[in-house]
């Protein structure tokens, strides 16, 4: 689960669109701050790639860009808040909102870290790394990983959550910059994010099925709030 935990069970997932959209609108909203030209806005253009992958509607993809870049005289305040602690079995958890009410999210927070331990800013963040993640998959025949991310500037990369896809780590500052340069090495990016990525996992192995359950419930809970952007579990696998 390593950098942004993702509900495993159709049952879990079965509304996750629409959270997802909405999730996604709030991104666009705070990157189309800096301009509404993909061209000229790389953290927008990144964006907008997530949201065409997921088949986000392009009226709410424009909406959101408009109201972000102050086109539609609309006034949009989020303010991005970490929070940190622990999942039910000491599993790290860091988990990024975005929200406009602080107040509330604070709340919330306290309410569903209830079943885990809430931690003091950066009493999680330390075990984590701040990365690039660019997923990808092969456009041409032949196409080997392993020379693309030499070459495009990758720091490391992995297996991707779709088959036959590869997940390739970048310095933050780089992400854009790696992004644009592996087409040219036989790959065709499907989606571009920062994450968190965890340096000391959890092995799933080390919990009884009855505990992974607790856990997965309790990242479950997290993300379904409204204000929560990502989950970023130190759980392997």
């Amino acid at each position: 689960m390593g950098a942004q935990w993702k509900a495993k069970h159709k049952d879990l997932a079965a509304n996750a669109k629409g959270r997802l959209f909405g999730k996604l609108a709030k991104d666009i909203m705070i990157a189309a701050r800096h301009g509404a030209d993909p061209a000229a806005n790389a953290r927008l253009r990144l964006v907008m790639e997530q949201a065409r992958k997921v088949s986000m509607p392009k009226d709410t993809l424009d909406r959101a860009i408009k109201k972000g870049a102050g086109l539609t005289g609309e006034t949009v305040q989020f303010d991005a808040v970490m929070y940190e602690g622990f999942a039910p079995h000491r599993v790290p958890v860091m988990v990024e909102c975005l929200t406009d009410n602080v107040n509330r999210a604070a709340s919330d927070m306290r309410v569903l870290f209830r079943k885990g331990q809430q931690g003091a800013p950066g009493s999680v963040a330390w075990d984590f790394d701040h990365v690039g993640h660019i997923e990808a998959e092969p456009s041409a025949p032949g196409a080997d990983p392993e020379v693309a991310a030499i070459e495009a500037g990758a720091q490391d990369l992995e297996p991707g959550d779709d088959e036959g896809s590869t997940r390739f780590i970048t310095d933050p500052a780089d992400l854009d910059l790696v992004s644009r340069a592996l087409p040219e090495h036989g790959f065709t990016v499907l989606a571009t994010q920062l994450a968190y990525r965890p340096k000391n996992p959890v092995d799933p192995a080390s919990l009884t099925a009855e505990q992974l359950e607790e856990v997965e419930a309790f990242l479950a809970a997290l993300d379904a709030n409204e204000d929560v952007q990502h989950v970023y579990a130190g759980l392997a696998g």
